[in-house]
């Protein structure tokens, strides 16, 4: 049920943005609700969010009216004579079973989401994330084990100065690149302090920890260009560390793996650092 919820907000909010760039998946001026999104897990994420809206709003809605229906009718003017009853078994037991059916009714689906994304499936390939201050180093050690850094591209080569280039303080200056359809494993970890690698539209964010491995997954579903941000507190320019992955063919892809090994340097060789004049 969670993933028909998630399914068809996910069409809807589309839909509602289409005046948008929505095949950049970035946030847009006015935004309501979460980004569209480019994953599976990120549809169960939206769903369930749904889910939870539905109630809470039936909830807050019920207990408005309830509030309105008491001041209206118990009031001194319409029912001077207070009534003088302390207990109601029957309001007693309800009060107490509809909340813990509620909760149950949220636990369910919640517990089913958490378990769906925190069990890795078998991978097509892996990309390691490493977050430094204030930029991210990438490694593919199934396509070649190469490595790369990606820093944020200044404002002047940005949007609005640059009307074809990428979001001011989203863009990098080296992309993630992963194929269509393929389940990508996520290794995070940090070279100084704690940071988060986090894309909303795949519906993952998981801290990159200094002396510790983290994993997370995904699978895009939907080519395109997606930008996300650490989102972990990290120092003085965290605001300035943009990830930027884009979504390709696996022809496309083959073909950027070819230049890779080319371009960028071999894991455990003089790291390259891409400078930004």
């Amino acid at each position: 049920m969670i993933r028909k919820f998630g399914a068809f907000t996910a069409l809807l909010t589309m839909a509602m943005l289409s005046f948008a760039v929505c095949a950049q998946a970035q946030p847009v001026p006015w935004q309501m609700g979460l980004q569209p999104a480019a994953d599976e897990r990120m549809s169960d994420i939206i769903g369930l969010h749904t889910f939870i809206l539905y109630i809470i709003t039936i909830v807050s809605l019920f207990v408005l009216g309830l509030l309105v229906w008491i001041m209206v009718r118990f009031n001194s003017k319409a029912n001077p004579t207070a009534s003088a009853t302390t207990h109601n078994t029957t309001l007693e037991v309800l009060w107490t079973v509809v909340p813990v059916l509620i909760l149950v009714a949220i636990a369910i689906p919640s517990f089913r989401l958490l378990y769906f994304e925190d069990v890795i499936p078998p991978a097509d390939m892996t990309v390691k994330a490493i977050g430094k201050q204030w930029f991210w180093t990438y490694e593919y050690p199934d396509n070649g084990n190469f490595t790369f850094d990606a820093q944020m591209v200044a404002d002047r080569r940005s949007q609005p100065m640059v009307p074809d280039g990428p979001p001011r303080m989203l863009g990098t200056t080296n992309h993630v690149v992963v194929p269509i359809g393929k389940t990508v494993r996520l290794i995070t970890t940090g070279a100084d302090v704690i940071h988060s690698w986090a894309i909303p539209a795949f519906g993952v964010k998981i801290d990159a920890v200094p002396g510790r491995i983290n994993q997370s997954w995904f699978k895009a579903d939907k080519e395109g260009t997606y930008y996300g941000q650490c989102s972990e507190l990290c120092g003085a320019r965290h605001a300035y560390m943009p990830i930027t992955v884009d979504v390709v063919s696996q022809e496309k892809f083959d073909m950027w793996v070819a230049e890779a090994k080319t371009k960028f340097a071999s894991v455990g060789a003089p790291t390259r650092v891409a400078a930004d004049h």
